[in-house]
């Protein structure tokens, strides 16, 4: 079975042809257009540059995608379900509606999520269609996590703690079983920062807890987004003349973490500023990451740290920062070696010291496989 993947972020498009028949699945071909519909942007497929057109960025994905062998099915990622949909699903009209219902908790990210569903509908109508949801990993967390202190009456309208990165940490769970000879780590706090981040606690492959919570605005400093905040600076924000809720919702998702404190939301391009603005941004940054590791162990203990997502798999300083900025704490006593996180190496690889008393991994986010896996299982269960 070939199952063709897409996975959209707010400014790219990544597609992932898997054949997924035998075995674990296979990578037969990838691409993705970054900068998509804007000045600059750039498509790669199977690493090598693709001259870009003026078209709409889907419609220059898709025809990238390989004629043959031929597409079975597709998957995508979807950041927020909504309260209703609990588990990955085969897209129907109902499905569609309660996604688009659904856009309020993800503002973000869904909308361009159901363009691309649309847009890939159209282009393999006679395929069927799955949804593969970033929250599904999350639903083993407990209720004392997820619930919050509001009233009954929101709560029994969906609104509670869900958790994001979801497909990203299980990805982590699904490498780590793999490593022969690896003994799985047991408690695990798995550090997914890129341009969203998150922190989330696992207990025997399962999660327990994570940083974000309603939507994937909450949480750690992000790129563009600040993580928690005092729920009253919102509401003073929203009493200045001339805001407005989706005035202020845009700021909140677009125009702050890194980029209002260093004014870019790209680690490299801060760490290469090295102005006050940006070394403050990089300082509070992780400062935020820092806090919530700490509060994962404390609350569920450590085996392994696993740093993943573009910051975690290639910022060697940030990983230095974190993983060595416990030593004044009894909870946390890893050990980076130096070496190890300094090679600009890919793949799952350890980077702990042979004496630390915790592993630390740096594991690639592959999202893209675990939806593969899924609709393989769907397509198979007849869904």
């Amino acid at each position: 079975m070939r199952v063709l993947v897409l996975n959209g972020g707010s400014s790219s498009i990544k597609f992932s042809v898997y054949e997924t028949a035998v075995g674990d699945p296979r990578l037969l071909v990838d691409g993705e257009l970054s900068n998509a519909g804007m000045p600059g942007q750039t498509l790669v497929v199977g690493g090598d540059p693709v001259p870009a057109s003026s078209g709409p960025p889907m419609e220059q994905v898709l025809a990238a995608v390989p004629s043959e062998p031929p597409i079975d099915a597709v998957g995508y990622r979807v950041v927020h379900p909504g309260p209703k949909i609990r588990d990955h699903v085969r897209i129907t009209a109902a499905v569609l509606e309660e996604l688009t219902q659904a856009i309020a908790f993800a503002p973000l990210h869904d909308p361009a999520v159901i363009e691309m569903i649309h847009a890939g509908m159209a282009r393999y109508p006679a395929l069927p269609h799955y949804a593969c949801f970033d929250t599904v990993f999350h639903q083993t967390m407990p209720v004392e996590t997820t619930t919050y202190p509001i009233p009954l009456a929101w709560r029994d309208k969906g609104v509670h703690r869900y958790g994001f990165h979801g497909l990203s940490c299980e990805s982590v769970v699904y490498q780590l079983r793999a490593v022969a000879g690896l003994s799985f780590p047991k408690r695990m706090v798995i550090a997914h920062l890129g341009s969203g981040c998150s922190v989330t606690a696992v207990v025997e492959g399962k999660s327990v807890d994570t940083s974000m919570g309603l939507t994937p605005t909450g949480g750690v400093l992000m790129g563009t987004r600040p993580g928690d905040l005092d729920p009253g600076l919102v509401f003073y924000l929203l009493r200045q003349p001339g805001a407005t809720v989706d005035s202020v919702e845009r700021m909140l998702n677009h125009d702050s973490g890194l980029m209002a404190l260093g004014g870019i939301n790209d680690m490299r391009r801060l760490r290469a500023a090295k102005d006050a603005a940006s070394h403050l941004a990089i300082a509070i940054f992780v400062q935020s990451v820092r806090r919530a590791i700490g509060g994962m162990v404390a609350l569920h203990g450590l085996d392994a740290l696993v740093f993943t997502g573009g910051i975690g798999e290639h910022d060697a300083k940030t990983r230095w920062a974190l993983g060595n900025g416990f030593s004044h704490s009894a909870l946390i006593d890893t050990e980076i070696e130096f070496a190890a996180n300094e090679l600009p190496a890919k793949g799952l690889r350890k980077v702990s010291d042979e004496d630390s008393p915790y592993s630390v991994f740096v594991v690639p986010a592959e999202e893209d496989l675990m939806i593969a896996l899924h609709v393989q299982r769907m397509a198979s269960n007849g869904w």
